[in-house]
């Protein structure tokens, strides 16, 4: 039996991080994701996924992400159900999360964006000063990369080849 689900979407609100008895940590969600066509309207429909995460994995998915980040799940379908305080049976499907992503990134370093241009300017230096550093190193290195001649012959004993 194949039981996988594989979600891409964004969170409808903050996971709502608890703890069991015995001390587990458990992550509740829900994923919007949208359908790939649309209704009569020419309006994009979404979907509203219950998901769960447990232990460890919760714990970093509430610190990672809050209401409206990108992510990615990987888990399982569980259903269950529960008799409510009116005594109807109440049946619940939730995804089990087994494994995530974050799919795309705020622009400071907590995880929550604040919006301001200066943090972008910052972001583009420091991407600017990597990539002239990046140019030094290979100049540096440029004697000892055997590609550096564009296509001339290399030098190579079949010794040296890994296969």
């Amino acid at each position: 039996m194949i039981n996988r689900v594989v979600l891409v979407g964004r969170l409808t609100r903050d996971p709502e991080l608890r703890y069991t008895a015995n001390g587990a940590a458990v992550a509740s969600f829900t994923v919007a994701v949208n359908r790939t066509f649309t209704n009569s309207q020419g309006e994009r429909e979404a979907d509203f996924i219950n998901c769960t995460i447990w232990r460890k994995a919760a714990e970093n998915f509430a610190n990672l992400v809050h209401k409206g980040s990108l992510v990615g799940i990987d888990g399982r379908i569980q259903t269950s159900s529960y008799d409510n305080q009116q005594g109807q049976r109440v049946y619940r499907t939730d995804v089990i999360v087994e494994n995530f992503s974050k799919l795309e990134w705020d622009n400071d370093s907590n995880g929550q964006s604040n919006g301001h241009a200066d943090n972008q300017a910052s972001k583009s230096s420091s991407t600017s000063s990597y990539s002239n550093q990046r140019a030094d190193n290979m100049q540096k290195n440029n004697n000892t990369d055997p590609f550096a001649d564009k296509g001339k012959p290399i030098d190579i004993s079949d010794d040296d080849l890994p296969f």
